[in-house]
């Protein structure tokens, strides 16, 4: 078993948390953060918990912190994983990037992509075909059309239809492992 570090813990955290007891991998899953009484530390204190916990994801909703703490917790050599509730569907086909979070009720078809630290809220489907570059949060029962490509970065509303109008090249910078 694994023991899970959580950036942040706060609303994206307190959902994390709950994806990855879900998930039934980690034998102890923790917090850290500036603000709550209850975490195991700060921010700051993430190089030496490294030692005590192998895999860490960030659950904080600003997406350029986001995306810079994944690339942190990396080169520090934690393991990044993608947080997916028991009760999501992922196509066998689809690719995943690390540091995502797919929650309840997701659907994620045939040939998907989603790319790094993107957060799939609740009854978010993504149909075949579709890409959504890194660091995106699709809200609540929003729907990513087949062929779609969602740029990065981009925050859906709650029950948005995404076609080409948020179809946009992912911005040139470096980009961040996939996992598979």
């Amino acid at each position: 078993m694994k023991n899970l570090l959580i950036i942040g813990a706060g609303q994206y955290g307190m959902v994390a948390k709950e994806i990855a007891e879900s998930m039934k991998c980690f034998e102890k899953i923790d917090f850290v953060d500036d603000v709550y009484p209850s975490a195991v530390g700060k921010i700051c204190d993430i190089n030496k918990l490294i030692h005590e916990y192998d895999s860490a994801v960030v659950a904080i909703g600003n997406t350029e912190l986001r995306l810079n703490l994944i690339k942190g917790l990396c080169e520090i050599g934690y393991e990044v994983p993608t947080l997916i509730h028991e009760k999501a569907y992922v196509s066998p086909s689809a690719k995943i990037g690390i540091g995502c979070f797919i929650e309840p009720m997701v659907v994620v078809h045939t040939a998907v992509s989603v790319e790094t630290g993107c957060i799939l809220s609740a009854g978010v489907i993504l149909n075949h075909n579709s890409v959504v570059h890194e660091g995106c949060h699709i809200n609540c029962g929003s729907v990513v059309k087949a062929r779609a490509e969602i740029k990065a970065g981009t925050q859906t509303g709650y029950n948005e239809v995404c076609d080409t109008e948020k179809v946009e090249h992912m911005k040139q910078h470096e980009k961040l492992p996939v996992a598979v």
